[in-house]
């Protein structure tokens, strides 16, 4: 079992806190095992087994708790002493209704309670309302590539085969644990069913073969510009009439259901957020692999891809760059620290390593600016310094 301990160390602070503690992602990125590791951890600290309560929704013997009335009778008669109870529900987005039984314990019983769902829509609903202020909220992403090279500790693979195979099949640890013959069934078959059970069955009115296409796209384009125009159009040459207003609605959902972010450009010199052309990126590249388009810049969305997702899962917030004459790839800012990442496959010559640093020309502050590449020998060029990927990933405080 892969220890999640960078999502573990920014939680530990809150395990005994009134706090609701809310993990979202997509489905099969590893919440249920990280529940457990959270569990664990309480019982090695002496928390009692009979108080801590775990229910698995996704488990077909617990259907019967899918109404919010038969969740509370099931977790009342759980208390059976007047210890501190720590509850743990998975995958609490199929209990209709739950919010209301989140806050009754919440605010009646001496509990640390911990959700997960498939869903990042899971604080935007009722619980919003009735919990304001009393939420913690986690985002988990599929194995990032330290996490991957620890799961094939024992293979006698070099960092380079290893990396290899992580920007192929991606993170998710259904898919890793696999087979080479199996692993692009189960990839296939996972994303599937984010497709259908996390989008498509919980939307209302929806033309599901226009939905899918576009899920398709969108997945398939990790690291490019969006447009609910162009995407209406390409469809409209498809065969399917939908309407602008509607791609951007179909768009939202794609992106509750955690299979995509959506990332606004952040204007450096006028220091605003703009409010368009915003970028997407796949939560887990294996999933872009499965569904690239020919047009795909495939080696260059790969690698902006993976940097994305291992920012994302440092904690950072990400934003695109964009300056009078260049965009920059990455702003990451934590703990009121900010640096410039540019992402690129490799410097193979002088144009391409000049069109990299040449970006930040226009940018006059101090804060740290990088250059992310795939190249061995690296170059660092007036105060920019030239990261190899593998380095980056696997050595989180190269960036500050």
């Amino acid at each position: 079992m892969i220890i999640r301990e960078e999502y573990l160390n920014r939680i530990r602070p809150f395990y005994n806190s009134e706090m609701i503690k809310v993990i979202t992602g997509m489905r099969r990125a590893g919440k249920s095992v990280f529940l457990k590791q959270i569990i664990n951890e309480l019982e090695q600290n002496n928390i009692p087994k009979e108080n801590i309560i775990y229910i698995n929704l996704e488990d077909f013997e617990n259907r019967c708790l899918y109404k919010d009335e038969q969740l509370f009778k099931y977790i009342k008669t759980r208390l059976v002493n007047n210890k501190k109870y720590y509850i743990f529900i998975d995958e609490i987005q199929n209990v209709i209704g739950f919010e209301r039984v989140i806050n009754s314990f919440r605010s009646t019983h001496d509990c640390s309670i911990f959700i997960t769902g498939s869903n990042s829509s899971l604080l935007s609903s009722e619980i919003a309302t009735l919990l304001s202020g009393r939420t913690i909220s986690m985002h988990m992403l599929p194995f990032k590539f330290s996490e991957f090279v620890e799961f094939n500790k024992t293979n006698n693979k070099d960092l380079d085969t290893l990396l290899f195979e992580y920007l192929k099949w991606g993170g998710i640890p259904l898919v890793i644990k696999q087979d080479e013959e199996t692993k692009s069934v189960v990839l296939e078959n996972i994303y599937d069913s984010i497709v259908q059970r996390d989008i498509i069955t919980r939307e209302k009115r929806i033309d599901n073969k226009g939905l899918t296409r576009i899920i398709d796209y969108l997945v398939g384009t990790s690291s490019k510009t969006i447009s609910g125009r162009n995407i209406s159009n390409i469809l409209k040459e498809n065969g399917f009439k939908i309407s602008v207003p509607t791609v951007y609605n179909y768009i939202d959902s794609i992106v509750k259901a955690c299979i995509i972010d959506k990332i606004k450009r952040y204007d450096i010199n006028g220091k605003k957020i703009l409010a368009f052309e915003e970028k997407i990126y796949t939560k887990d590249i294996g999933f872009f692999n499965l569904r690239k388009t020919k047009l795909s810049e495939e080696n260059g969305a790969i690698i902006e891809t993976v940097i994305y997702n291992e920012l994302i899962s440092r904690g950072y917030k990400v934003y695109i760059g964009k300056t009078k004459n260049s965009e920059i790839d990455f702003i990451a800012e934590k703990h009121g620290r900010k640096c410039y990442i540019q992402a690129c496959y490799l410097l193979t010559d002088g144009k391409t390593a000049e069109r990299e640093f040449s970006g930040y020309d226009s940018i006059l502050d101090n804060y740290p600016k990088y250059v992310i590449s795939l190249d061995k020998i690296t170059n660092n060029r007036n105060g920019i310094i030239h990261l190899n990927l593998i380095d980056f990933l696997l050595n989180p405080n190269l960036i500050d």
